[in-house]
């Protein structure tokens, strides 16, 4: 079972609540009994995991890589052949929807080549629709 991945701003924020809440909680209810806790609480959350979190970014296990918003570009992909592997679809059904993450994959490419032209300065676009 794969761990769960967060945005690393959103990881740094549930680590802060996390770490105060925590805080509160150790101040409040053990005022004398393990004292120490408290300001180990505190350190450890706002001095050592949110800045380890913010630092390392994409390599800290519980961060999403940038480019994936939280899930793995790759994943439908892994899913269907796993699906396929432990035999709950049928090759029919597997070509079926391997071609349709393949075409969703290319739809996908062109949008993204037509949002890079649609970038691009005007005077480059009104020269190419002259020499078209």
């Amino acid at each position: 079972m794969a761990l769960p991945t967060f945005g690393k701003m959103r990881l740094a924020g549930i680590i802060s609540v996390l770490s105060f809440g925590l805080t509160a909680l150790f101040a409040v209810l053990l005022p004398g009994f393990l004292e120490a806790l408290i300001p180990a609480t505190f350190i450890l959350g706002f001095f050592v995991l949110v800045p380890l979190v913010l630092l390392m970014g994409d390599d800290f296990p519980l961060v999403a890589s940038e480019g994936s918003n939280g899930a793995s570009a790759d994943e439908p992909l892994a899913t269907l052949r796993e699906r396929y592997a432990t035999g709950e679809i049928g090759e029919e059904e597997f070509e079926r929807k391997l071609d349709r993450l393949l075409e969703t994959e290319e739809l996908a490419d062109r949008v993204d080549a037509g949002d890079a032209n649609r970038r691009e300065s005007p005077d480059r676009r009104e020269r190419e629709t002259e020499l078209e």
